[in-house]
């Protein structure tokens, strides 16, 4: 309901065209996305309506205060907030007296945020009922004359005010004069606050569901890290160095990429495939995630291979005693032959110790020496059985890193629970190629990657980006227990490999280096003494 302080005495006719113009901003605002865009929309419109002078926008806090969002004045040439990038300096208006709490209805604008009335004043200089010193004291400091005053509510589809919109200045079309606001043209400015309320709601409601989402998909990122000691900044990297691709990819003006793009909708949902593309390896064990040795499980059973090798030393040296203590023996001799069995023992545990961390590469001589010790005889709770078992021999036999076929499988599969747990999702249109993306990092450019053997053709180029990322993130993180970092020069030769193999894009590979990409991404997260010095041109496709 609408409460008039002071009314003109005599309604004027209301342009017939402002009621085209409000049906248009209603239509307008609507559509729009952008939150200062959308301020300024609403108080522009309503100022070209009331032909006014000035106009303020206020927004409701949850401290029940009310923020200054937007202010304009064409007599003063003033214009803060909106798209303008200018800070508004003044204080938030308080709804409630810091003194005693009660509401304050002195102010005009607490006044309609509280009771939600309409408040139309001729002149703010002969009304009593609310306390307009601090507009006096700013017209005697700028010599400007505020007079009247328009102030609605701007209320949400529950009838809850979130803000207030307040003119200033009604003029006379086409000359300087101020008159009071007509009584004719409140309830055009009442619906359009309301059609302004619910816009900004609604634009409220989705950044918050957007906030909401972000943090769910900041909080599962940080689970997988938080699983692995060694893994910890996986995801946060993989999506800086995909986006850091794209953005070069957006930057060229000729060759493959020069009709790449990214809408602001592409670029949110090329983060959230980021953050989100290793969300499947909540559901590994830590043990296989972790696995910083071939015998590694939940502990390093090496520790018990160990032990063994100290039972076939204490074997060794008993019986060197007891061959010792017999009559007519060459002590000398035992002592040797012990000794030089003892150094065999600790020679072969070495090995054993040495095959037990994952290298790039484990011979076949080396496997066919694992396995002549692992034959040897050892007694144990009083059986003879092998010094090693034949899952210590496998796990000990892996010819790259410390995972054995069934441990690779386990950890290929988080990626196909990642495209499982997302596609349950029902992602929005906009987001609807989110699955694909991240689960589309081990793909390969030939169609023998996994889980899906997709081709290149049938990958979109957001997917192909972030398996570049993967990779060379995988290649040079310091962070991991089952290999030495590698340094700038020694990955890109490997990723040069995987393009001749056609297992990366050779395009995407290209603009990798060119762009410099290869070299910031190393700048900002490896050791410095990964960094050296690379020449591309080396690694570049030739021109056909």
């Amino acid at each position: 309901m609408s409460v008039l302080d002071v009314s003109p005495s005599t309604p004027r006719a209301v342009d017939p065209a402002a009621f085209k113009q409000i049906i248009d901003l209603g239509i307008a605002l609507s559509a729009e996305r952008n939150h200062e865009r959308l301020l300024e929309s609403i108080l522009l419109g309503a100022k070209d309506i009331t032909n006014a002078d000035g106009g303020t926008i206020y927004l409701r806090t949850e401290e029940d205060r009310l923020s200054f969002a937007i202010i304009r004045n064409d007599t003063l040439g003033i214009a803060m907030g909106g798209t303008t990038g200018k800070t508004i300096p003044f204080p938030a208006l308080r709804m409630y007296r810091e003194e005693d709490s009660q509401p304050n209805h002195s102010n005009v604008s607490t006044y309609v945020a509280l009771t939600g009335s309409v408040i139309n004043i001729a002149d703010a200089y002969d009304t009593a009922n609310f306390d307009f010193s601090g507009t006096k004291a700013f017209d005697q400091k700028t010599g400007y004359r505020s007079k009247s005053f328009l102030t609605a509510p701007l209320k949400n589809h529950k009838g809850d005010v979130i803000g207030v919109i307040q003119l200033i200045n009604a003029r006379v079309r086409n000359t300087p004069d101020v008159i009071p606001f007509d009584v004719e043209v409140v309830p055009l400015i009442e619906s359009l606050a309301s059609q302004a309320a619910v816009a900004l709601d609604n634009q409220q409601l989705i950044a918050a569901q957007k906030n909401l989402f972000d943090s769910f998909m900041t909080m599962m990122a940080a689970a997988v890290d938080a699983k692995s000691a060694y893994t910890g900044g996986h995801c946060q990297r993989v999506p800086v160095l995909t986006e850091m691709l794209a953005e070069a990819a957006c930057n060229e003006a000729e060759g493959p990429f020069a009709e790449f793009k990214l809408t602001e909708e592409e670029w949110y949902e090329l983060q959230i495939a980021g953050g989100l593309h290793d969300v499947g390896k909540v559901t590994t064990p830590v043990h296989i995630m972790d696995k910083a040795t071939k015998l590694e499980k939940i502990t390093d059973r090496i520790d018990e291979v160990k032990v063994r090798f100290e039972l076939l030393k204490r074997d060794v040296e008993i019986q060197y005693l007891k061959q010792a203590a017999a009559n007519g023996v060459d002590k000398a001799e035992i002592e040797a032959e012990c000794g030089a069995r003892i150094k065999k023992i600790a020679e072969d545990y070495a090995f054993i110790a040495e095959c037990n961390v994952g290298g790039e590469f484990m011979a076949d001589e080396k496997i066919a020496r694992l396995k002549d010790i692992a034959k040897q005889p050892i007694e144990l709770d009083g059986k003879v059985q092998p010094l090693l078992s034949e899952d210590e021999v496998m796990n000990l036999s892996i010819r790259r890193g410390t995972l054995n076929d069934s441990d690779r499988k386990i950890i290929n599969d988080h990626i196909v629970l990642t495209i499982q747990m997302l596609e349950s999702l029902p992602f929005p249109k906009q987001l609807r190629r989110v699955p694909e993306i991240a689960g589309g990092h081990h793909e390969k450019m030939d169609g023998t990657g996994y889980p899906k053997g997709l081709n290149r053709d049938q990958m979109s180029m957001p997917a192909r980006m972030m398996g570049i990322a993967d990779i060379y993130e995988a290649l040079t993180a310091a962070d991991r227990p089952y290999k030495k970092p590698k340094t700038v020069s020694e990955s890109i030769k490997i990723m040069s490999f995987m393009k001749k193999d056609k297992h990366i894009d050779p395009d995407l590979f290209d603009l990798f280096l060119r762009s410099g990409v290869y070299k910031k991404y190393a700048e900002r997260f490896l050791l410095p003494e990964q960094i050296d010095d690379v020449n591309i041109e080396q690694y570049l496709s030739k021109p056909a």
